[in-house]
């Protein structure tokens, strides 16, 4: 689970960056008006219209694997296990009986025999 976790960090700081990267190296509204006064955007890699095209499909992408790896990073972070009881924790809990009394009257038992070492004082040997 550790792994996981911790390919999940790996895949959301590398998404992350990139979607950084991406948006910056994108261009804004008014990009195209210097692009008609002969700013050579049309000679780029991608040509004129292909740049745009490309880098916002990766950039939507990027964002999509950034929300999902947040939302698994979420969900495995509230993830609690139950704790193990081991291989006799399966194994049915059986009160012990006392022996020749009744279940109120070995309860009255206990309870006076509690009271009456709670009122002698504790004298060390």
């Amino acid at each position: 689970m550790a792994i996981f976790k911790t390919l999940l960090v790996v895949a959301q700081v590398l998404s992350a960056l990139g979607v950084i990267g991406l948006v910056l190296l994108q261009h804004g509204k008014g990009a195209d008006v210097g692009a008609a006064f002969g700013s050579g955007a049309s000679g780029s890699l991608f040509g004129a219209t292909g740049s745009a095209n490309f880098l916002s499909r990766t950039t939507a992408v990027l964002a999509t694997l950034f929300f999902i790896c947040t939302l698994s990073l979420t969900l495995l972070g509230n993830y609690r296990p139950a704790a193990s009881l081991g291989v006799m924790g399966s194994a049915p809990q059986v009160a012990p009986a006392v022996a020749g009394a009744s279940a109120p009257a070995a309860a009255a038992a206990a309870s006076g025999a509690a009271a009456s070492n709670s009122s002698a004082p504790a004298v060390p040997k």
